[in-house]
């Protein structure tokens, strides 16, 4: 299989200034019950690049689902007006707030998003509370009842150590029957593997729900505290289910692999499936600044990797991201494009 290709720049000059959007990253995509694609972006600033004015994260746009294959059209954000706002209330380097009520994170830097999902008419927001990049105090779910537009917590928080720290970084998908949503975590710190969990959609924002994929020595089963199905060292990931041309449903894990420094796809028939011995590709590989080639797949200070509804294992798109951390620029989201379907096999 080739490397995926890229498609165009989401993010930046001449593509998000109506929304006050000129430095941003990340980008996870899900399709709202009302249709538009709602990608969610991380720390946001006005100008090209990181820092200055109008900072905020994590913010929201819609795009229109036809473009996705031309490369995401943008037609609006979460706020009342065309510029994109901060859908968490809190501020930066400050206290978190939740209405009148302000929690011991203290000192909170920002707060990052992982993962958006779709559960019947609601669209659910998972973030970490950092203080510090790389230290997530605590992590918790937004909701929206009105596809995306107004968010407000939905009252179910975990500490930053909870399950040793393995719960900080989070991807999930619902089945097809609309019981049950499997969730892949990690820790932030992109030194970790992955760890399984399940919850009820019913009971997604109760955190005495979920329940871990673990190993006793002899059987996996559900019901125990998770084991890594995955060692390694994990950073951003996406996990949804997308169909082949015949339409079959695959569960994909599109997954930053910091350690091998690319994102690679992992084609899964059910989220329990071994990881270890699952098909898998990679998309994206990571290189120096003078070796760069985004036609071949070749990419300077990627992470990411969230792949964009619509898409099929022949004609998938996925959402990446780049930082030049020496110079602040390009700091930016981007569209690939790949054929996976050869992991079908």
């Amino acid at each position: 299989m080739e490397p995926a290709h890229k498609v165009c720049d989401l993010t930046g000059p001449g593509l998000t200034d109506r929304f006050g959007v000129g430095g941003t990253d990340l980008g996870a995509t899900v399709k709202a019950p009302d249709g538009p694609l709602l990608s969610v972006f991380g720390d946001t600033f006005e100008n090209a690049g990181v820092g200055g004015p109008g900072w905020r994260s994590p913010i929201v746009l819609f795009a229109d689902p036809g473009s996705r294959r031309q490369g995401l059209q943008w037609t609006g954000s979460a706020g009342p007006g065309d510029y994109a706002y901060q859908v968490v209330d809190y501020t930066h380097h400050g206290y978190r707030r939740v209405g009148r009520s302000i929690f011991a994170w203290r000192q909170i830097t920002t707060v990052l998003p992982t993962d958006m999902i779709t559960v019947g008419s609601d669209v659910f927001l998972h973030v970490m509370a950092c203080h510090g990049l790389g230290n997530p105090r605590a992590t918790e779910l937004h909701l929206s009842r009105d596809g995306g537009r107004t968010w407000d917590p939905a009252g179910c928080r975990w500490p930053g150590n909870h399950l040793g720290g393995m719960h900080q970084m989070l991807t999930w998908e619902i089945d097809a029957a609309g019981e049950w949503v499997y969730a892949l975590t990690t820790g932030f710190q992109r030194d970790r593997g992955l760890l399984l969990q399940r919850v009820r959609a019913d009971r997604l924002a109760d955190p005495a729900a979920w329940e871990g994929w673990g190993w006793d020595g002899s059987t996996w089963d559900w019901g125990r505290t998770p084991t890594e199905v995955l060692p390694g060292a994990f950073g951003e990931m996406s996990l949804r289910r997308v169909p082949d041309a015949s339409g079959r449903e695959w569960w994909l894990l599109v997954v930053f692999d910091a350690g091998n420094y690319r994102i690679d796809a992992y084609l899964l028939d059910h989220p329990t499936a071994n990881l270890h011995t699952a098909p898998r590709t990679t998309l994206v590989h990571g290189c120096g600044w003078n070796e760069e080639d985004h036609g071949a797949g070749r990419v300077a200070q990627l992470y990411g990797g969230y792949a964009v509804p619509g898409s099929t294992l022949s004609d998938l798109d996925v959402v990446v991201s780049q930082w030049n951390t020496a110079t602040n620029w390009p700091y930016k989201a981007m569209q690939f494009h790949a054929d996976v379907s050869a992991l079908v096999g």
